[in-house]
């Protein structure tokens, strides 16, 4: 590569760094402002949330929260622009919508679960796709559910293993393929390399795959279109990206995989300016920026006529070490492009500037 097609490649800012007394486990935007929070477990055991406000090259905290037990994981995707309500999973399986306004006592409270929520995502919310705003919940207990806050303390849907089938560790949820009131999909990830399509329409499992190594993330490139892409990542540094356009009979969706890292990658985030861009981080405390390439043709015909899929290729943007510790968590601001949050296991929130995006 020439120097100056090396001028052209984004570069991954450290532009403000902040210390925690604390570990934490998620750090979220909150849409529309440049406030940003960061949830986890404080040393004697309870659960922390922070609210803190960006000032030009500083982090102010504004407010914190604490509750009773610790807190794993957050998401806004579930409450509309105007009430930016949080909804949280905690370890002892209790699920909380929050007004941060007023965040003493939670707008929806259910026990979701018997163990710890591992992962957590909304969708309906924000103005982004279409159908009820509904939130979907993974944990150690080996389901899955599916809750809609405006209803009793009941699950819409309730994925969990059959008659006779060993009960695995859920580490990851996402919702896709809401692009319109009836269609939705959930995709899970377990600990031991499954990862399992759910339809809530129909409410069958649609498909099923196993990438051999524990599933740590999951995400489609957007919720709210007909699914296109799902990237999952996992424990031996490998993440794999599947072209969920077309699926075939037998052999399912087509997919590429990338080995980025020795380690672990944690978790997977898509730039919401441009779906075919997203991030990895790492349990070598590293980010890599990726771009997915299409193939020229998405699908062909197999022997017997019917389509399949074609993956098509990914390659590195670019990669920096932040950190000695695992960064754990990942948020790319909805809001402003190439503005991003990660936290780590060094108890430190970092936010990024990645530049250079409009380029790509």
């Amino acid at each position: 590569m020439s120097a100056g097609a090396g001028a052209e490649r984004p570069q991954v800012v450290s532009h403000v760094q902040q210390a925690l007394s604390y570990t934490v486990f998620d750090c979220k935007w909150v849409p529309r402002s440049a406030r940003l929070l960061c949830l986890g477990s404080a040393a004697r055991g309870t659960g922390l949330i922070q609210l803190y406000e960006l000032h030009g090259a500083r982090l102010e905290l504004l407010r914190e929260i604490e509750k009773p037990k610790p807190i794993k994981c957050g998401t806004f995707g579930a409450t509309s622009l105007q009430q930016r309500y949080l909804a949280t999973g905690d370890f002892d399986g209790n699920l909380n919508v929050w007004n941060l306004e007023a965040p003493e006592i939670p707008v929806y409270s259910v026990k979701g679960h018997k163990e710890i929520i591992n992962s957590i995502d909304g969708v309906g919310g924000l103005g982004i796709g279409e159908g009820a705003p509904e939130i979907v919940t993974g944990s150690r207990d080996g389901t899955v559910k599916v809750w809609d806050p405006r209803q009793s303390d009941t699950p819409v849907a309730n994925m969990e293993p059959v008659q006779g089938e060993s009960k695995r560790d859920c580490w990851t949820v996402a919702f896709g393929n809401a692009y319109n009131q009836e269609e939705r999909v959930v995709c899970a990830g377990y600990d031991n390399g499954d990862i399992k399509l759910f339809d809530l329409k129909t409410m069958s499992l649609r498909w099923e795959t196993n990438i051999k190594n524990g599933v740590c993330s999951v995400e489609f490139d957007r919720k709210d279109i007909n699914m296109n892409k799902l990237v999952a990542t996992s424990l031996e540094g490998k993440f794999h990206v599947f072209d969920m356009r077309t699926q075939h009979p037998t052999k399912g969706f087509a997919s590429v995989s990338e080995k980025a890292q020795k380690s672990t990658i944690w978790q997977v985030r898509h730039l919401p300016q441009n779906r075919d861009v997203f991030m990895t981080s790492g349990g070598s405390g590293s980010l890599h920026l990726w771009k997915y390439e299409y193939p020229a043709q998405r699908s062909k015909k197999d022997s017997e006529g019917s389509e399949m899929g074609v993956a098509g290729s990914v390659s590195l943007l670019q990669n920096v070490t932040l950190s000695t510790q695992p960064i754990s968590s990942l948020d790319w601001s909805p809001d402003k492009k190439g503005l991003c949050v990660c936290g780590a296991f060094d108890q430190t929130v970092r936010v990024l500037i990645v530049t250079k995006l409009n380029k790509i």
